[in-house]
C-alpha cells in the first residue's frame, strides 16, 4: 500500500502477532476489530461488540507526516483495513519562505516562495515560524512536513 492510498486516521498496532478468525481481527490474542458488527468504522464496531478483551488502540496518526515520523509498521485504518507500511525510499525535503497565510474554516493555506500554488495545513504556524519544509515527489511539491524559524539545509526523508 502506497502513502497516497492510505485513508487517515490510522491506528498503530504494536505487534506482529495478528490474525483474523471469522471476521474478528486479533492482535496478541486481544480483539482489534469485529467485522461482524454493523458499524462502518472500527470505532463504531468496537463499541458494538460484546466480545471482551479489546486491544488498546493508544496511538492515532492523522497525516502522512505523522506516519513518516512514526517508527512502527503495523497499522489499521478507520475502515478496518490492516496494512504494513515500511519506509522504502528517500524523497527531497526543501525549505521555502512563507509569503502569506490564508486562514480558512477548517484549514489554512500556506503560500510559499517558489511554489505557485498553496499548501494546505491543518493549522497556521506560530508567528516565529517563517519557513516551511515541503516533501517533494520528483520535482513536484507533495506535502507539508514541518515549520522552522530559519532556513534549514535542504535534505531528504525516508518515506
Amino acid at each position: 500500500m502506497g502513502l497516497d492510498d492510505i485513508k487517515f486516521p490510522i491506528y498503530v498496532i504494536g505487534t506482529e502477532d495478528i490474525e483474523t478468525i471469522d471476521g474478528v481481527v486479533f492482535a496478541d490474542g486481544r480483539i482489534v476489530d469485529d467485522k461482524n458488527m454493523s458499524g462502518k468504522t472500527i470505532g463504531t464496531r468496537r463499541l458494538e461488540t460484546d466480545l471482551p478483551n479489546l486491544y488498546p488502540l493508544r496511538y492515532m496518526i492523522k497525516s502522512k507526516v505523522g506516519l513518516i515520523k512514526h517508527r512502527g509498521y503495523m497499522y489499521i485504518d478507520s475502515e478496518g483495513t490492516l496494512f504494513s507500511y515500511k519506509k522504502q525510499k528517500f524523497l527531497p525535503l526543501k525549505y521555502h519562505k512563507i509569503r502569506r497565510i490564508d486562514m480558512k474554516e477548517v484549514a489554512s493555506l500556506l503560500w510559499l516562495k517558489d511554489i505557485n500554488f498553496p499548501i494546505e495545513v491543518e493549522r497556521p504556524p506560530a508567528e516565529e515560524y517563517t519557513w516551511a519544509g515541503i516533501i517533494y515527489k520528483g520535482t513536484i511539491p507533495w506535502f507539508f512536513y514541518e515549520y522552522s524559524t530559519e532556513r534549514k539545509k535542504d535534505t531528504r526523508r525516508k518515506v
